[in-house]
């Protein structure tokens, strides 16, 4: 038995053009839709992350809360939860399965809320890394229906450095022989280990390595944080599901469309949700200096930088202690204000 359950969508023309059938989106809610159905809180999926990682996002208590919320928690396109590369029939398996991006997975759920829940208003989008990135693209795609916003470790375009950083890990992967340009007979091992180390070289700050901080997370030398890193991915992780996330990555942009054709500014200009930008200050793919940019031309938004040696993954739960409550009072200033 699965803890969650799956919205069949149908054949989706995605953005590309391409038409791929039987589309599956997977999520789970937590909590009970309200008579007004307002209290709707929709935290998308991480770039590594699924529906029981979003779970350290809330709980009894704390901001975001089954009992007063409505919880759906969404899984990406390409996590092997949704539809992926790993689990898609011939002939859009493997490395066949088409791009797909943050405007198609949000486009999805937004027939998830609204056809299976009758969902007409939410009263927020959060969430870490990619899944604040869809923050932003919801907000942006459906200015009407957002209330909320607080993308944390997110932009809502993807930068140049950004890029760099993801064509290296890329580039990683695909050096393994096993590689055969996706049509692996097994998981292409020696690149997956490579894409987790070079990886962690990103994930945290410098300050964070200098100061020896990965000893809290249970490691005693650098050595054994990267072994870990490399069994992380040999383990849970699909290669062509990495890189099929990775290009909708890449490719984050939310005036990338037909309602704002490029124009980054307008895109950012019609967020009418009440947003709280949280970088954190050693954050190496998503730097505070993305969102000044962004919060110039957002009408209702607000930055809030978390001061952290721990870099992107500052937000991580369970990582650094102060974030949690950090993240809980900008929720609850939106959510009081919404």
């Amino acid at each position: 038995m699965s803890d969650y359950n799956v919205f069949n969508l149908g054949d989706v023309e995605l953005q590309s053009g391409v038409v791929l059938p039987d589309i599956k989106l997977a999520y789970k809610t937590y909590g009970a839709l309200n008579q007004a159905r307002s209290n709707v809180v929709v935290l998308p999926t991480f770039y590594t992350g699924d529906h029981i990682r979003n779970e350290g996002f809330f709980g009894t208590g704390r901001a975001i809360d089954p009992a007063r919320h409505f919880i759906v928690s969404v899984n990406m396109f390409g996590n092997g939860y949704s539809s992926s590369p790993s689990n898609t029939p011939p002939p859009f398996d493997g490395p066949r399965f088409p791009a797909i991006t943050l405007h198609d997975n949000v486009a999805c759920q937004h027939r998830l809320l609204t056809e299976e829940f009758g969902i007409e208003s939410v009263a927020l989008v959060a969430g870490w890394s990619m899944a604040g990135c869809q923050s932003y693209q919801w907000a942006a795609q459906f200015p009407d229906m957002v209330k909320a916003i607080v993308p944390f470790c997110a932009s809502a375009k993807t930068s140049p450095h950004n890029i760099v950083f993801l064509e290296g890990v890329q580039a990683a992967l695909q050096a393994d022989g096993e590689w055969n340009g996706g049509d692996y007979d097994t998981q292409p091992e020696r690149g997956l280990r490579a894409f987790g180390r070079v990886y962690a070289g990103w994930a945290f700050s410098q300050s964070f390595y200098r100061e020896g901080l990965y000893k809290k997370l249970g490691f005693e030398t650098l050595e054994d944080l990267l072994i870990d890193w490399e069994e992380d991915h040999v383990i849970n992780w699909d290669a062509n599901n990495l890189l099929t996330k990775l290009q909708s990555w890449k490719n984050g942009d939310i005036s990338n469309n037909v309602l704002y054709r490029g124009d980054f500014k307008a895109a950012l200009g019609a967020i009418n949700a009440k947003a709280i930008l949280i970088p954190s200050t050693t954050d190496l793919y998503f730097p505070p200096e993305d969102n000044e940019i962004e919060i110039m031309h957002m009408p209702n938004a607000e930055l809030r930088p978390f001061e952290s040696v721990w870099g992107h993954c500052a937000a991580s739960p369970g990582n650094d202690p102060e974030f949690a409550n950090f993240l809980d009072c900008a929720i609850n200033d939106v959510l009081d204000i919404a």
